[in-house]
């Protein structure tokens, strides 16, 4: 992992500290246990679609950074829904969970460690599947 600027740091603090975290194991204990994404919860990769294009997990969703807060409405128009996101390794989903909790969205859960610490747990990643953008 790269070494973060300290203004960087404390800005992803501030945002973990708005927005509820899960760990890869808890998300997939959940997977395990037959919730599936798409019905049970949304599970949103933040990642640029380049990132998602060589791996992500199964049933993700790709709405990167950039683009979330344009087109999370049209795309999960219920705020009451229970959205996870996930980056690389839980800032950029950390970030983009404090603008959606802006929003008015009211279950958002950032996967820390993203999808690198899914990676090192030895998870399964697929490619392919729905880019939203």
């Amino acid at each position: 992992m790269a070494d973060h600027s300290p203004a960087f740091v404390k800005l992803v603090d501030a945002a973990r500290a708005r927005v509820r975290e899960c760990t890869v194991a808890d998300l997939k204990a959940r997977l395990d246990a037959g919730q599936h994404p798409g019905r049970d919860f949304v599970l949103i990769d933040v990642r640029e679609e380049s990132e998602y294009a060589v791996d992500h997990i199964e049933g993700s969703l790709h709405l990167g950074k950039g683009i979330i807060e344009r087109d999370i409405e049209a795309r999960v128009p219920d705020t009451s829904a229970e959205v996870l996101l996930y980056c690389g390794g839980g800032f950029r989903s950390a970030l983009a969970g404090v603008n959606l909790v802006d929003m008015g969205y009211t279950r958002i859960v950032s996967v820390d460690g993203g999808v690198r610490a899914w990676r090192a747990a030895g998870y399964p990643l697929t490619t392919g599947g729905p880019s939203l953008g």
